[in-house]
């Protein structure tokens, strides 16, 4: 068994009775083929995801080491993972909800488990748990409301999993609020810092509250995306309205307020650690770039993340 492989399943092995994060584990795998550019990476998969995402990490030379937690069903508006042991837990702090419905990939990768884990976003539900736990998550750009996506700390390793190579200096805009959530001064403060390196301007952006459009399951062209995309590479905005809440439920808060419009539009968006709160949590600063314009995420991630303007806090726990 190769040695990351190895080493992934010991801190699996080590963690998994408090986080939850893992619905079923491999323990057995072939060798990867070490011509391949991530041979011998363990990785973990979305339990339920396309089986054709998984194979095209495979044909990279990862290795799935295991299925992650998703939504029981056991409430109807619970986001957040679960498992045979009980509910997936925020590694920075355990009374917390990771996000979902991608819980357990994001909290693989938040607890050093794995490098990179596999993610669907349906409404946020990979870029709403990398902020909450404090990783990269990415989704796709996609004609469909769910895309596929990734969890991972390492920009490169986003390069790699997209086959693009990286732009330099990326234009970009802020919006604290899209002009229509209500989003805690907190995050959008610390969002707004991280946002630095990438120098953007503050735009009067107004976008119409797409939760009427979601329930009535409307996607398609955003007029006013399509021309703000015409002026600028990147949209920046916080990821979430506010912190994670507890296990017992979101209240009256939409957690994706900020984050399923780009469902509907299908562009691709990403969640980068700003850095954290007052309560030592963790806030995520969400960029949106023009359909099949990854690279340009994979750039301010790369910008952020290098930035002495954010703190970069090591694995949890």
């Amino acid at each position: 068994m190769p040695d990351r492989v190895a080493e992934a399943l010991a801190r699996l092995d080590q963690l998994e009775p408090v986080l939850c994060a893992f619905h079923e584990v491999y323990r057995w795998f072939a060798p990867a083929d070490p011509s391949l550019p991530l041979a011998g990476l363990p990785i973990a998969v979305k339990r339920g995801e396309r089986r054709s995402h998984r194979s095209s990490l495979m044909a990279l030379g990862c290795v799935p080491i295991g299925l992650t937690t998703t939504p029981d069903g056991t409430t109807p508006w619970q986001t957040w993972g679960r498992n045979s042991r009980g509910v997936t837990r925020n590694p920075w702090n355990l009374a917390r909800t990771p996000g979902g419905s991608s819980a357990g990939s994001a909290v693989a990768v938040a607890s050093g488990v794995v490098p990179l884990a596999t993610g669907v976003d349906g409404a946020g539900s990979i870029r709403v748990p990398a902020a909450w736990c404090g990783v990269l998550g990415l989704k796709t750009t996609s004609s469909e409301r769910a895309a596929v996506g990734v969890f991972t700390r390492d920009p490169s390793l986003l390069a790699i999993y997209l086959g693009t190579s990286e732009v330099s200096s990326p234009t970009a805009v802020w919006s604290s609020d899209l002009g229509f959530a209500a989003v805690d001064d907190e995050q959008a403060e610390i969002a707004w810092r991280a946002a630095a390196p990438l120098r953007p301007r503050p735009v009067d952006l107004v976008l119409r509250d797409p939760a009427d459009d979601w329930f009535a399951g409307r996607c398609g062209p955003n007029p006013a995306l399509d021309a703000l995309f015409e002026t600028t590479d990147l949209l920046l905005t916080p990821t979430t309205p506010g912190p994670p809440h507890g296990h017992d439920g979101p209240g009256a808060r939409i957690n994706t307020s900020l984050t399923w419009a780009f469902n509907l539009s299908g562009h691709p968006a990403i969640s980068i650690p700003a850095g954290f709160d007052s309560d030592g949590l963790p806030v995520g600063l969400q960029a949106v770039a023009r359909h099949g314009r990854e690279a340009d995420l994979v750039a301010a991630a790369r910008a952020v993340l290098t930035s002495s303007a954010v703190e970069v806090a090591p694995s949890r726990p």
